[in-house]
């Protein structure tokens, strides 16, 4: 095979599997600062191996789904890494580029930007593949170019860049039930729409989602589509729930597995809902989810995203918790990662912005919900990286001093803590940015207590659990000289960023 009429691919910082760490990942989405651009990014995301056509080991698992369901209705395609694109460009005739944060306007990446003042990485390598030569070849001969993925709604904000760079259509939501028909239309060189919007009436259904073919980064699998809370700054929320049947979770890890990749991380927006009862998890589907994996990943597992009001509920109504993790989980591995969102601990808050976030528990509890669920996550081995939401729309001074005040609660419980500020997402996609010049006292004491917090943790964690490969040596030397820059940067700027913030 020489080339593809169909050539899927990303940037650099999102062609990688970060060293099988899908947290490294996440310094992507900020400046290089204290070390060379170039260490920044092969610490974050290295470059992944490919055959000699390009097509990677592994890929994200957003572009192996629509990999999959192009193969599966006839066509020519492959996912090809972005130094491998000129191989395809006599046979190239549409170029599909998906990414997770195009211009670096989601969290955490505007926060890293606004607070530094410096491009991320990931926006710095987005514009360099979009201006590379290939891209621009491929253009000039004709190819269609159709962006999409989480981040397609910030071409919006840069309509200068989409008509500059020559993007024919952006898909923005699930592509399943749209993506044959426009590339089909883009093969017949047929007029193309320039936006697409999926909502959620036209959200595919579990038989209209195709099982993948390739490996995805680190083994990622999807659960479940969709959650039920209703936070008002999600976009997630808006999509209609799906549970992803037990066979089909199984048949993608298989293809993991065929492909080499021995890890697995259940994805999905609150993994203890995966066939739950509303908002309340159940024992039976969580326990069958969890022995299938177990006795097929011969490495480690993990949850993308779990809500701490689920950890709480299934601990303390079934010790479900400590079930999984102790008879299950840990059987063949340290620790559990996943992702957690506190995003405020002013109870008043989180009855405006996300009343479903503590169920089924009253929001009034929401900070009690929060340092229980943190308990139960040191106390099983889960670690937890956790994100705050700094500017939200309705939030007060007092909301911000309080969500200061009650940070001193979690100190006990290892753990990162993120802030993160506003992006008008979901609901609230009307809504105005938080930016800099917005920042008061109360949010630099908070950003302060997630700094030390973090760094406190950070050393714990990369001694008892994190990076131990003997093979991850330079990563483990390069985080742990970066950890100490920031620490002595800190102590030295502290004042002068304080000042800078509150212009």
């Amino acid at each position: 095979m020489k080339g593809f009429d169909i050539v899927i691919t990303t940037d650099r910082t999102m062609m990688s599997n970060h060293h099988g760490k899908e947290f490294l990942g996440f310094m992507a989405t900020g400046p290089a600062i204290g070390i060379p651009e170039k260490l920044w990014v092969w610490i974050a995301a290295p470059k992944i191996k490919t055959d000699s056509l390009g097509r990677p080991k592994e890929a994200s698992y957003g572009l192996r789904k629509v990999e999959a369901k192009l193969i599966d209705a006839g066509f020519n395609v492959a996912i090809i890494d972005p130094d491998y694109l000129h191989k395809h460009l006599d046979t190239m005739k549409v170029l599909m580029i998906g990414h997770h944060d195009f211009f670096a306007y989601g969290p955490p990446s505007s926060e890293w930007w606004m607070i530094t003042g410096k491009e991320p990485v990931n926006r710095v390598y987005f514009r360099r593949l979009m201006e590379s030569p290939i891209v621009k070849k491929a253009k000039e001969k004709g190819v269609k170019i159709i962006v999409g993925g989480p981040a397609a709604w910030q071409w919006l904000w840069e309509l200068e860049l989409w008509r500059k760079w020559g993007v024919d259509t952006v898909v923005d939501g699930e592509a399943e039930k749209v993506i044959v028909d426009l590339v089909e239309k883009a093969l017949n060189n047929e007029p193309l729409p320039h936006y697409i919007y999926v909502g959620p009436s036209d959200s595919p259904s579990i038989e209209e989602i195709p099982v993948i073919k390739g490996a995805s980064v680190n083994g990622l699998i999807e659960i479940m589509r969709g959650c039920p809370r209703g936070c008002k700054f999600c976009s997630v929320t808006l999509r209609p729930l799906r549970y992803i049947p037990l066979e089909i979770i199984e048949k993608e890890i298989r293809v993991n597995l065929e492909h080499g990749v021995e890890s697995t991380i259940l994805h999905s927006e609150d993994v203890l809902l995966y066939g739950a009862n509303g908002v309340k998890p159940r024992p039976d589907p969580l326990i069958k989810l969890h022995e299938m994996a177990r006795k097929l990943v011969p490495g480690s597992l993990a949850w993308s995203h779990s809500s701490l009001a689920a950890i709480k509920y299934a601990e303390e109504e079934y010790r479900l918790v400590s079930k999984l993790m102790q008879d299950i989980i840990l059987t063949k591995q340290d620790f559990l990662g996943v992702e957690v969102g506190i995003e405020t601990l002013s109870s008043r808050l989180a009855k405006i912005i996300m009343p479903g976030k503590s169920a089924p528990y009253p929001p009034d509890k929401w900070p009690d919900i929060v340092e229980d669920a943190f308990r139960i996550m040191h106390e099983n081995l889960i670690i937890p990286a956790a994100t705050l939401i700094l500017g939200l729309p309705e939030e007060t001074a007092s909301d911000v001093a309080i969500t200061a005040e009650m940070f001193d609660r979690l100190r006990p419980y290892r753990s990162v803590i993120v802030p993160m500020f506003f992006v008008p997402m979901g609901v609230l996609k009307n809504r105005d940015w938080f930016r800099r010049n917005l920042v008061q006292p109360e949010h630099i004491e908070v950003m302060k207590k997630c700094l030390f917090h973090t760094l406190y943790w950070a050393e714990d964690i990369m001694n008892k659990f994190y990076l131990k490969e003997p093979h991850l040596v330079p990563v483990r030397l390069g985080l742990k000289l970066f950890m100490k820059y920031v620490k002595w940067k800190v102590n030295r700027i502290l004042p002068k960023l304080e000042a800078i913030l509150r212009k």
